[in-house]
């Protein structure tokens, strides 16, 4: 349905994915820890079949592309999820600071606004992408009218730079979806970040998926939970109908 492009990004050059009937309204997606994949393209091929055209960048493009990262074994077997995130994978969510990732939405929001109509978009983003996703949303108010973070992790946290600082200044309406008994989203920080929506009087939806483990609409590990994902599908449809 859709295509692998290149786009030209501060460090390099990026792969990413792109589906969609050009012109329709632009959605961000930003993937999870694991990255750019065939369950990644999968995912945005459904949201695009709802009437948007859907961007997924290779985020971690500086160390290499997308396929050269991807999995090589099935995260759906016992221990191959947790083998493959003991190899380096952390390293390259850490190594994808604040400064980085903001010089990097830049690109990704020019090339998506060349292949979606004008008016607003929306951004969607899974586990760190969810970071991603609230960040971007405070870096382009006006332009981000919808944010979805599903299985997010560290929102809020105590340093200066935390993700959740970016809502205050944003213009976008959110939808959360968090896993249940999540050690990167314990209970108090899902309970801060409802209070920073409501502060902030961004209009939301934040909510835990009981029983979905972080990770869940991943459908490629072994953490999958098909009700969870279902659920967020519908939350973030609703979403972007509302806003797009």
């Amino acid at each position: 349905m859709g295509q692998t492009i290149e786009i030209t990004a501060p460090d390099g050059v990026a792969d990413a994915y792109v589906t969609g009937e050009p012109g329709k309204p632009g959605v961000l997606l930003y993937v999870d820890a694991i990255g750019l994949r065939p369950r990644i393209e999968e995912m945005a091929d459904r949201i695009a079949a709802w009437g948007y055209v859907v961007l997924a960048p290779h985020v971690f493009y500086r160390d290499g592309r997308a396929a050269d990262l991807a999995p090589k074994a099935d995260l759906r077997d016992p221990g191959a999820r947790e083998a493959f995130f003991g190899g380096g994978v952390m390293e390259r969510v850490g190594a994808l600071t604040p400064e980085l990732s903001t010089a990097d939405a830049v690109a990704w929001v020019a090339e998506l606004e060349q292949h979606a109509g004008d008016g607003p978009i929306g951004v969607t983003g899974y586990c760190m992408g969810a970071r991603l996703a609230v960040r971007t949303a405070g870096q382009f108010p006006g332009t981000v009218a919808a944010v979805g973070g599903f299985h997010g992790g560290r929102l809020v946290t105590d340093a200066p730079d935390s993700p959740h600082l970016a809502i205050a200044g944003s213009t976008a309406e959110y939808v959360f979806g968090h896993a249940d008994q999540d050690s990167s989203m314990p209970i108090e920080q899902v309970e801060a970040l409802e209070q920073v929506l409501t502060d902030a009087g961004r209009p939301h939806v934040n909510e835990i998926y009981e029983g979905a483990a972080h990770g869940y609409s991943m459908a490629d590990t072994s953490v999958y939970d098909e009700a969870g994902t279902e659920r967020h599908f519908a939350a973030l449809q609703g979403l972007l109908a509302r806003t797009l």
